[in-house]
């Protein structure tokens, strides 16, 4: 991965991740954000894919690798990248990590899980 303010050829690592109402949706939100302050990636807009807004699908054809986390296991995050015809990238259902829906509060410690997955499906 290039360093955050060199110039290279290689697109950006890019994060797309649920924010869903529901507590794993929190986690993988929180995730994304954390990912993002890490430097490891940069979360991107997913309302601006749905929107299929021109400069955010144009930045998203250029990453060099697409992270999606989704909260649960209706995958919105997952159907929307595809729906808008992505179809290379990393998929990470919070649900696959234990946590349910409802029981799983957003702490440090479930977060801090599954940066540590994204890290893993990243590297």
């Amino acid at each position: 991965m290039c360093a955050k303010d060199s110039c290279c050829s290689a697109g950006p690592t890019l994060i797309f991740a649920c924010s869903g109402a529901a507590d794993v949706g929190e986690i993988a939100d929180r995730a994304a954000r954390k990912l993002t302050k890490e430097g490891v990636g940069k979360m991107f807009c997913l309302a601006g894919i749905g929107g299929r807004v021109s400069g955010i699908m144009k930045t998203t054809e250029a990453a060099s690798k697409i992270l999606a986390i989704d909260g649960c296991t209706l995958n919105c995050v997952k159907n929307c990248l595809q729906q808008a015809g992505f179809h290379k990238f990393t998929h990470l259902q919070i649900a696959d990590l234990g946590f349910e829906k409802g029981k799983s509060p957003a702490s440090e410690e479930n977060i801090t899980k599954a940066v540590a997955k994204c890290r893993e499906l990243l590297s």
